[in-house]
């Protein structure tokens, strides 16, 4: 049963099938860039996944030939000089910090798996929500580019973060510098996709991943992504201690008396996400 979750604009497309939130860009005549207004919605929607206890995974993607070009170039050259003093530079520092943690940084941080799919390129700020994906399946016909050394930017949406984290500070500067365009089959060698399936195959594939998610133990899920975030920045002993408190709680769930159920009995658990 699929149901509509209301996004505030046809900019983004959000519904509900089987447990999985499927959002999907939808600017496809500027292949899906962000705008004043598919941003804030973004923001709004992610939001309200978080505490949603339907939603057991999530998929983004973008709607008809590309995943999201970033920024909109061509509204930055049109935006004219505001009225008025500009605003202390702090107090500019301070929004965008506030609106990329409430984009990328809310996205990585949801309890639930996340993945994103990739029918065609996924550039600037684009290619950092789907690298706060967990996941990423790329059509093969799909790249990637961080494109802001292209526009004389620095960067922004958590793409030095992830980038490092997933390739390496020396291929993430190249990535950076270089602003040039990353193959499909060559981001799953670098390990930035996880998997390159045919164009025509992209979305069936991509909803039986995110199915599979939704269908598993979500508490344990969340508690797996807390483990793994924590290995990035922690050393053995706080892992271990995490992992401990980790293991714990997802005892206590029904889904892990089910599972125990299940392997008595011999038969596949039937998981309900507590």
């Amino acid at each position: 049963m699929v149901e509509p979750l209301d996004a505030g604009t046809d900019e983004l497309l959000a519904h509900i099938d089987e447990g999985v939130a499927v959002l999907t860009l939808n600017r496809p005549k500027v292949r899906n860039a962000l705008s004043d207004t598919l941003s804030p919605a973004l923001r709004s929607t992610i939001a309200s996944l978080r505490d949603d206890g339907r939603v057991r995974a999530v998929l983004v993607t973008g709607a008809g030939s590309a995943f999201c070009a970033g920024g909109d170039v061509k509204g930055m050259g049109t935006r004219g000089p505001s009225a008025g003093p500009a605003p202390p530079l702090a107090e500019v520092v301070a929004d965008q910090t506030r609106r990329q943690l409430e984009l990328t940084g809310a996205l990585y941080a949801l309890r639930q798996p996340t993945i994103a799919a990739l029918p065609g390129p996924a550039a600037g700020a684009g290619f950092s929500i789907a690298l706060a994906c967990d996941l990423r399946i790329m059509a093969e016909s799909a790249f990637v580019t961080t494109g802001f050394g292209n526009v004389g930017l620095s960067g922004d949406y958590g793409a030095s973060f992830f980038l490092t984290h997933l390739v390496g500070t020396a291929r993430a500067r190249e990535l950076f510098f270089f602003s040039e365009r990353v193959a499909a089959d060559t981001c799953e060698q670098l390990g930035i996709a996880n998997r390159v399936v045919p164009d025509d195959r992209l979305m069936e594939e991509a909803m039986a991943w995110a199915r599979r998610l939704a269908a598993g133990p979500t508490v344990a899920y969340g508690l797996m992504k807390a483990n793994l975030d924590r290995a990035l920045h922690h050393d053995l002993p706080a892992c271990l201690a995490g992992e401990a408190e980790g293991v714990v709680r997802s005892a206590g769930t029904e889904d892990h008396r089910e599972a125990v159920r299940a392997f008595v009995e011999k038969r596949a658990p039937r998981f309900r996400g507590r």
